[in-house]
């Protein structure tokens, strides 16, 4: 049977709210979470489901077509649930967009100034992550991308000069750097890949992050398991700030809410392993991790970059495409 779950994305274990159960282990999964019901589509179920849902008679409930509005009217609550905007200035990007436009700047100037003021930029984004300002980050972080994909000798300043402060918006310029820097690598003679869309994606694979308690995020020592569990959630809650800002494209939403997933199936919060996991997401992990062991963080000192690589390697190549590590070494070589 094609079945349509009832609920949000983030409050069941499947990839998709639409799908056809294939095993009696989803059929678990969906007891196991304490769904007592789900919505039924015969048109686009198999054959087989199709005799099982005639042989079965009617059930009780709303008729198929009601079902289909009920089903799309929850994904129209999770976009309209959300508080008034206040009016509040437009993110700061002339300075950033006058830098990537000036051809007479040397490569070490405009790339400090690209950084600088898209530091500025992302950190207005997180202290305001409303529609308007998520809307004009896409636009500016689209301006970043092209730089980057057009102009070797700043792109690779952009990736060394990293700040080393871990502060969520400092992080996510950083991961957006090198995970771009990465995709373009990986992606220079294809054109079936929206660079733009993904650069996208990886500045803002921490979005989420502004809806949890900021003592937990900078808590100076190991997470309690409740507090893990807090911080789990914010690949979901990017996923819907974007969602609610109709700004969540299919590379937005696969990075923000894969970049915590491992290659070992360790991560969150889906526990995919290996091909489950986009390669989006797979380059968006490599920086993340890289990026926040060469950061100072509220528990530990930074590492060099030579550190990271080889604690990644002797430590947590489990959690990562090995091909793809490599690769990402030779990068920052």
């Amino acid at each position: 049977m094609y079945v349509i779950m009832p609920t949000s994305w983030d409050e069941h274990p499947f990839l998709k709210n639409k799908f056809c159960l294939t095993s009696q282990s989803q059929i678990d999964k969906i007891i196991g979470y304490g769904l007592t019901e789900v919505l039924v589509d015969p048109e686009n179920s198999t054959a087989q489901g199709r005799r099982v849902i005639a042989e079965t008679g009617p059930v009780s409930g709303p008729p198929v077509e009601t079902q289909r509005d009920a089903a799309s009217g929850a994904e129209e609550r999770i976009a309209t649930r959300k508080a008034p905007e206040k009016e509040i200035p437009t993110l700061p990007t002339d300075k950033l967009r006058e830098a990537i436009q000036d051809r007479k700047l040397p490569a070490p100037e405009k790339s400090r100034i690209v950084r600088d003021n898209a530091m500025t930029m992302m950190d207005g984004l997180l202290s305001e992550p409303t529609a308007k300002n998520i809307r004009t980050a896409r636009t500016a972080i689209a301006e970043i991308v092209e730089l980057i994909l057009t102009d070797d000798a700043t792109a690779a300043y952009l990736t060394k000069i990293t700040d080393h402060d871990y502060y969520t918006y400092t992080h996510s310029v950083n991961v957006g750097f090198l995970a771009v820097s990465m995709a373009k690598i990986l992606f220079r003679n294809s054109h079936a890949h929206d660079m733009h869309e993904l650069g996208i994606g990886f500045f803002l694979h921490d979005l989420g992050k502004v809806q949890i308690d900021p003592a937990i995020i900078n808590k100076p020592g190991r997470l309690t398991a409740d507090e893990m569990n807090v911080m789990r959630k914010h690949p979901s809650l990017g996923y819907r700030l974007l969602y609610e800002a109709h700004q969540l494209t299919d590379e937005c939403k696969t990075i923000v809410l894969q970049h915590h997933e491992r290659h070992d199936g360790t991560g969150y919060p889906k526990e995919l392993r290996g091909d489950q996991i986009h390669l989006y997401g797979r380059i968006c992990s490599l920086a993340d991790v890289f990026d926040a062991l060469t950061s100072d963080r509220p528990y530990r000192k930074k590492m060099a970059p030579f550190e990271a690589l080889i604690l990644m390697k002797n430590e947590m190549i489990n959690h990562f495409q090995k091909d793809l590590y490599e690769k990402f070494v030779v990068m920052l070589a």
